[in-house]
Parts: C-alpha cells; sequence; structure tokens
C-alpha cells in the first residue's frame, strides 16, 4: 500500500526543480573556477553537482547522473582526459556529453580531448554566456 507514495514523491522533486535545468557536473581542482561555475550555472537554472578530482567526479557521475560535465584537463592523481575516458566507455554514462576546461588553448589538447569522447572544449577563465551557451548546445532534451 505505500507504493504510490514513491511516484508522488519523484513528482514533488520534478517539480522542485527548474523544469529548463540540466543538472551539471563541474570538475575542477580549484575552488574559485568549481564556485565560479557553480554561481554561473544556478543563474541560469541549473542544478549543480561540484567535484574536487577525477576520483571525485567518478563517484559522483554514479550517484547524480548528470546531464552534462565539465572538466578540468589539468588534475592530481586521475587527469581530465582519464576521467574522461573512464565516463565514456561505461555504457550507462557514455551518452553524457563531457566538456573539457582548460587554461591552454592548444590545438593538441583539443584533439586528444575529442580523442578521448569529450565534445567541446572551453578555455578558462570562461564567461557566464559561453558556459551556459555550451549547456544549451550540448544538453539532451528531456524525453
Amino acid at each position: 500500500m505505500e507504493f504510490p507514495a514513491v511516484p508522488e514523491a519523484a513528482d514533488a522533486t520534478a517539480e522542485a526543480a527548474p523544469a529548463a535545468g540540466a543538472r551539471v557536473l563541474v570538475v575542477d581542482d580549484s575552488n574559485t573556477i568549481r564556485r565560479s561555475a557553480e554561481i554561473f550555472l544556478r543563474q541560469g537554472g541549473h542544478q549543480v553537482v561540484l567535484a574536487e578530482d577525477g576520483f571525485d567526479a567518478l563517484s559522483k557521475v554514479n550517484d547524480h547522473e548528470p546531464d552534462l560535465i565539465f572538466c578540468d584537463i589539468l588534475m592530481p592523481r586521475l587527469d581530465g582526459y582519464q576521467t574522461c575516458a573512464i565516463i565514456k566507455r561505461n555504457p550507462r554514462f557514455a551518452h553524457v556529453p563531457v566538456i573539457m576546461l582548460s587554461s591552454k588553448d592548444g590545438l593538441f589538447d583539443k584533439a586528444r580531448g575529442r580523442m578521448v569522447g569529450s565534445e567541446d572544449y572551453l578555455t578558462k577563465p570562461f564567461t557566464k554566456e559561453q558556459l551556459l551557451k555550451a549547456v544549451e548546445a550540448f544538453r539532451r532534451p528531456a524525453a
């Protein structure tokens, strides 16, 4: 008899979140970059999950199932290329767009990002407009 309560709870959660908002994971070892991205994305009506490094990101991808991931390239322990490759090899998350973040704007970095499965590349520091435009360009429409 308790089963009907579950869909009602799910509906209430869906109504609490912005209808147009995406769930976005931001992975960066810089607290400043994470917080800037969080502020910009929340202002755009999106839900934000933050991760400090690749290992943190992998657990949060599993727990939060983001619609889109922004991932820094240069991080300790597990870099952005490795993190992206692991996410893309998992059939459950292979469809999730990954946008690499880097302070370098080199052709090699962009090509290497594509090789591990990233959809795009943003150079830091990014603007609010660049971040929100990337979300709109790459998020999959809700079914």
